[in-house]
């Protein structure tokens, strides 16, 4: 990524809040069991930690599609104010600007306003997970050889949607009372990216203080 005045962040998106469309998982009831218990006892570090014993690519799996839902729903309460005429561009501030590209429709990098950066990420993301070359649905089906890939460019983008919400909404967050569920929910997402090394260091560095904050031992 160039170093520039203002970033331009390249990346896959695609689709209009889906938090009514709420993806499930079948890759192992065993280990959603555990990633569901892990994460009510209110242990955040522990919670991302891959169970002893387990797979680490169901493990991946199981969160992505958790990761991908929960952002759903946290955009859906801001879809009001998040408009073309509010947003745009999708942007982190002034220093970060993220432009859509998903190498097939869209060859060449353009400029979106936010709402349709998101529409067009969770469209994305939703066909990655619907593709069972990717993530596998049948018990037992093997994982693509660069599965973590897949799921490391979900990751990243995923997060640019947290920069925009923290860099631009911040303020209506806090007046519809949501601000601790999205800490809590960005810490979650912080916390894994930072157990598997799921996102390059200098793509946080729109939340970099934030970041350095939840990852403090």
């Amino acid at each position: 990524m160039s170093v520039v005045d203002k970033r331009i962040l390249n990346f896959n998106d695609q689709t209009t809040l889906r938090a009514k469309k709420r993806k499930t998982s079948s890759f192992g009831s065993k280990v959603e069991e555990l990633r569901t218990s892990t994460i009510a006892s209110g242990n955040l570090r522990e919670a991302v930690r891959l169970p002893p014993g387990e797979d680490i690519h169901e493990w991946l799996a199981i969160n992505t599609v958790d990761f991908y839902n929960q952002i759903n729903i946290l955009y859906a309460t801001l879809e009001e104010f998040c408009t073309p005429t509010t947003c745009p561009i999708m942007n982190a501030g002034s220093r970060y600007e993220f432009r859509w590209k998903d190498g097939i429709t869209i060859e060449k990098p353009i400029v979106v306003s936010a709402p349709k950066y998101v529409e067009y990420l969770m469209d994305w993301i939703e066909t990655q997970i619907d593709d069972e070359t990717i993530f596998p649905q049948k018990p037992g089906a093997p994982f693509p050889p660069k599965f973590e890939d897949f799921v490391k460019q979900i990751f990243k983008r995923l997060f640019r949607v947290y920069a925009h919400i923290y860099c631009s909404h911040i303020q209506k967050v806090v007046r519809l009372g949501e601000d601790a569920h999205l800490y809590t929910c960005f810490k979650h997402i912080i916390l894994f990216i930072s157990e598997y090394q799921l996102v390059d260091k200098e793509e946080l560095d729109p939340l970099k203080h934030l970041v350095e904050k939840i990852l403090k031992p």
